[in-house]
Parts: structure tokens; C-alpha cells; sequence
């Protein structure tokens, strides 16, 4: 059974971006050590062009697949790329995408629970990225079988939470802590069955 991971960025509060969604703000915490770190560790979770213009030519250690919903997938999609992460299999969750805008993007428009339960049924050594976001998150929280969250020293007091989801509490298991010295904490939490 392959696992489904949240690897996502938030506040210390929670938040992956603003009220809208923006999260440019934590973009100043990505220094040179941090950085290295993320490529070396998740070089998957850098998108393609990005790979490019870094060099890097890592095998996917983690992931072979990516999810999204369409709101961080827009992202993408407003600067003229229709496939961010062209070295992984790309689904998207939407209700507006009518028409897959490129070959290796499959748009999910209902039962994504269900698709993401066949993902994980598949043989294979790597697992499923959840890029985000709030609300495929909320949709997906019982699927989640790890979480990976590298918190930014910063506060917003209001914003898009990581799970648009209703209150009912699940548990997890720390398994690991790096902290960096820019103030950003990467934990790793395993899901408790």
C-alpha cells in the first residue's frame, strides 16, 4: 500500500497563505541552507522548470505522484505552464477544468476519495504527494497517511488553514524534527491507525 503524504508550508498558526491564498510572504525564509536541504531531501516536490534551472537531475526519492486542487494548480496555469510537475503523474481536482490542458495532468471532478484510495492500491516503492490544497486537504484528511510540514516563523492571525475540513479530532505520531536556522521547522508525522 502506498502512502499519501501532505508535504505542505504554513505559518506558525496554520496557515498555507493568506485569505486568498497567497503565500509569497514565506517565500524570504527559502535561504541557501534550507534550500539545499529541500532539493537534496525532496527534490520531487521542486517543479520541473525549477529542476531545470537549479540542475537538478535527482530521481524522485518520495513521490512519483502529485495532487492538487485547482487553485494551486491556477498558479501554474496563469504563467503559461500547463504541466508543473512533469516529472511526477499529476492529478488535479477541480469542478471548473472541463479539458485537461496537457497529457500528463489527469483533472479529477468527483469522487477523489475514491481515486486517491486506487492510487494507493497500486504496487510500487513511491508515494503520493498532496500539494495542497485547503480544501483537497479536508477532502483527503482520513486518507492521509503522513503529514510533512515546514513551518515559517511568521503569524497571519487569519488565512487559508491546512485542512478546510470540519472539527473531528485524528492523531499522529511525531517521528522527526530539523530545525534550521532561519527559524523554519520541517516535522514529519506518521498517521495513527
Amino acid at each position: 500500500m502506498r502512502k499519501l503524504t501532505y508535504y505542505i508550508a504554513c505559518t506558525i498558526d496554520g496557515f498555507i497563505g493568506d485569505p486568498e491564498g497567497d503565500a509569497t510572504s514565506m517565500y524570504k525564509y527559502v535561504d541557501e541552507a534550507y534550500m539545499r536541504w529541500m532539493n537534496a531531501e525532496y527534490p520531487e516536490t521542486v517543479p520541473t522548470q525549477g529542476r531545470e534551472a537549479l540542475g537538478i537531475d535527482n530521481p524522485n526519492k518520495h513521490f512519483d505522484t502529485v495532487i492538487q486542487g485547482v487553485g494551486s494548480y491556477r498558479i501554474a496555469l496563469d504563467i503559461g505552464i500547463t504541466s508543473p510537475y512533469n516529472h511526477l503523474r499529476e492529478l488535479v481536482a477541480t469542478r471548473s477544468l472541463t479539458e485537461s490542458p496537457h497529457p500528463n495532468v489527469e483533472l479529477i471532478h468527483d469522487d477523489l476519495v475514491g481515486r486517491v484510495r486506487e492510487l494507493k492500491a497500486e504496487d510500487g516503492p513511491l508515494g503520493i504527494w498532496l500539494c495542497g490544497g485547503s480544501t483537497v486537504a479536508g477532502e483527503l484528511v482520513d486518507e492521509i497517511d503522513e503529514l510533512i510540514i515546514k513551518t515559517y516563523p511568521q503569524v497571519y492571525g487569519t488565512g487559508m488553514p491546512m485542512f478546510g475540513a470540519g472539527f473531528e479530532p485524528r492523531d499522529f505520531e511525531l517521528d522527526d524534527v530539523r530545525v534550521f536556522d532561519n527559524g523554519v521547522l520541517v516535522r514529519r508525522y506518521s498517521r495513527k491507525r
